[in-house]
């Protein structure tokens, strides 16, 4: 018999399921109410809340054993130095760069297989480790449920072996819930209404990396995260990383952003209204330029900003000046590596992503004026128009 969508009967579960009891947090159960009352409140089917309810316990004993790590490996002790980030806004070519980072043979990134299930700690696994097969499986599943999200994202066809965002070690402190954990519950993205605590996010993420970086050979790590508005937090956790941030038309951005997310609802909830999505995410886009240019940590030198034109016009060229700027040497067994796969992973590999600016004047915007609207930003950045459609 499933286990209910109720927090306590949830909770439980995932003690009797395990055998353990820390939580790694003594607020993680008022927190945990709280997004199962945001669930509860979709008025999903029953077999909705039966997948929402399968979900939520899976991240909970997944959160529990991992804590359980923590105590039995001395994980803790793990030593992050210097990583590498990429951050700007969606839509900007920072997947990119952190897929030409990630193949450099001396770096380490995140994959999905040891986020997704990261208990034991992969170093300490067995070398038949199932869970490399478990999160392939489940990434097929993905890509059969969303198949447009391939247009936008080809990056998904590396199944498990996939590069997650940084906010994707997050999704068992139920701060977040992104599509790659929700995905067979069927609820729209949630963009906010969770509690949020950027300090103790960044430190679930830096036992992450300890988690995957424990029992193997050191090795930098390159890292890609939506990290601007939490630009305090990010250095107090990481005080020697660097951050290269791309900068892209905003009216692009907004446009992009918003047909990818419609995609990717498509395979989850049906057909979506595309103009509330547009609304949505050109407010996003705006919130995003505010923040960048009235956030004094923009300016802090640890952060090298990037034209995406530039770095469209050249790759590995740009990954090159970022390692320069963090004190790194990119090799030359690097570089080709990453001309190898730029070579075999064109852009439009599972189809055309398709989208236009359309979707922003349906629903009442002047480009011209939004172009005014967005001047001082591309001054500040060296920002062009990109003249598509």
């Amino acid at each position: 018999m499933s286990t209910p969508l109720d927090a306590a009967a949830l909770l439980a579960a995932a003690r009797a399921a395990t055998g353990l009891d820390d939580f790694g947090d003594p607020t993680l159960s008022q927190r945990f109410s709280v997004a199962v009352d945001h669930l509860s409140a979709l008025g999903m089917d029953d077999d909705g809340q039966a997948r929402a309810a399968e979900v939520c316990l899976g991240l909970l004993t997944s959160r529990l054993e991992f804590f359980a790590d923590r105590q039995r490996y001395g994980t803790a002790d793990e030593v992050i130095d210097r990583p590498m980030f990429a951050t700007g806004e969606p839509r900007s070519g920072t997947t990119l760069m952190h897929a030409l980072m990630s193949v450099d043979p001396e770096s380490r990134a995140l994959r999905f297989w040891e986020v997704m299930y990261p208990s034991p700690p992969p170093g300490a696994a067995e070398p038949d480790d199932p869970r490399r097969a478990r999160a392939d499986a489940d990434w097929r599943e993905i890509n059969a449920k969303l198949p447009k999200w391939l247009h936008s994202h080809p990056y998904n066809d590396m199944l498990g072996d996939g590069l997650p965002e940084d906010e994707r070690t997050w999704a068992f402190d139920f701060r977040v819930m992104t599509p790659t954990a929700w995905w067979r519950v069927p609820m729209p993205t949630v963009v906010g209404g969770l509690p949020t605590d950027a300090a103790a996010q960044y430190a679930i993420h830096r036992a992450m990396l300890q988690q995957l970086q424990y029992g193997r050979p050191p090795k930098r790590w390159v890292l890609k995260g939506f990290h601007g508005f939490r630009l305090a937090e990010f250095f107090d956790a990481y005080p020697d990383a660097t951050l290269v941030w791309l900068h892209r038309d905003p009216v692009q951005v907004a446009a992009s952003r918003t047909m990818m997310m419609a995609d990717i609802l498509d395979g989850i909830v049906g057909p979506v209204d595309l103009r509330a999505e547009a609304r949505n995410h050109l407010a996003m886009t705006r919130a995003g330029v505010t923040n960048t240019m009235t956030n004094p940590m923009v300016d802090d030198p640890r952060i090298l900003h990037v034209r995406y034109v530039d770095f469209v016009a050249d790759p590995v060229g740009t990954v090159a000046r970022f390692y320069d700027f963090s004190g790194r040497t990119l090799t030359d067994d690097a570089a080709a590596a990453m001309r190898t796969y730029l070579a075999e992973n064109p852009g439009d590999r599972h189809g055309k992503f398709r989208y236009s600016t359309s979707v922003l004047t349906d629903i009442g915007e002047d480009l011209d004026a939004l172009h005014a609207e967005f001047r001082p930003f591309r001054e500040r950045f060296g920002v062009p128009i990109e003249n598509r459609g």
